[in-house]
């Protein structure tokens, strides 16, 4: 059965949806594998400004013309543009590449010197004038969280999450879930680099599974994470797309848990 949706800024998505950071190279082939991934029901779109300096973002508007409503769509806007009028014309240039007149997310791709109050002002105008239907934040630890302005609570936290990475379970998950912020997993197979471990491997071959699947499968099992993989090979996205059939039995999650353990409070990691 596949897994139930998940809750994001107002709205009912997949818990497994596309990333698209380095895209941007080969037109052709990411399309096709966006468009592969979005009709076996990965309608997450991920994406940024940053990724191919906007080549992503206009290789995800290609893959999503004509068909604009059947996806969520999420994009980014760097630190450094992330002033109020900033962060407008920075959204206003992600629309013009995606080719659309909003996104349904957009959030802070990380903390810098910026203050928050006036990233926020620029969503906040973003939102009223309609070009983003909610705004949220990406590699936010617990203490940014926090000094958020009074009131600014984000419809999203984007962080690195997955068995390697298990630390924002003690503190950051928490916090988003008492908010209502969902929590978006980036780098959800840690590049590939966790597939090779023999218990995730063990696991996967019991279950007729892969072990990117049971990696995938892991990082969405709370029913309240969104993970967005890339895939830029049809091979790939259908792979990723099997694990939205995939739930893990409490046996499953328990070795998973040894062999991966959650190492307490520690300071949010990131990929650069």
């Amino acid at each position: 059965m596949t897994l139930n949706k998940v809750g994001l800024a107002g709205a009912k998505v997949p818990p497994i949806g596309q990333g698209t950071w380095r895209m941007g190279v080969d037109a052709p082939a990411e399309i096709a594998a966006l468009q592969a991934g979005i009709d076996l029901g990965m309608t997450v779109i991920d994406t940024a400004e940053l990724y191919a300096d906007g080549a992503a973002e206009e290789v995800v508007g290609q893959a999503v013309r004509g068909r604009r409503d059947e996806v969520f769509l999420v994009s980014k806007v760097l630190p450094q543009n992330a002033s109020t009028k900033g962060t407008v014309a920075a959204c206003h240039a992600s629309l013009r590449r995606l080719g659309t007149d909003r996104v349904d997310l957009y959030l802070l791709h990380w903390r810098r010197e910026v203050p928050l109050g006036e990233t926020v002002a620029g969503f906040e105008k973003l939102r009223e004038e309609g070009s983003i239907r909610a705004w949220g934040v990406s590699n936010f630890d617990l203490h940014d969280l926090e000094d958020l302005p009074d009131g600014a609570v984000p419809a999203c936290n984007q962080v690195l999450y997955n068995l390697t990475r298990r630390g924002p379970e003690a503190n950051l998950i928490p916090w988003c879930e008492r908010v209502g912020a969902a929590i978006m997993a980036y780098s959800p197979v840690e590049k590939g680099a966790l597939l090779g471990h023999p218990d995730l491997r063990r696991v996967a071959a019991e279950r007729g599974a892969t072990p990117a699947q049971v990696a995938l499968a892991w990082s969405v099992r709370s029913g309240d994470v969104i993970a967005v993989p890339k895939a830029a090979r049809l091979a790939h996205v259908e792979e990723n797309a099997a694990a939205l059939d995939l739930e893990l039995t409490d046996e499953e999650l328990e070795v998973l848990d040894r062999a991966f353990p959650a190492p307490g409070v520690v300071p949010l990691e990131t990929l650069s």
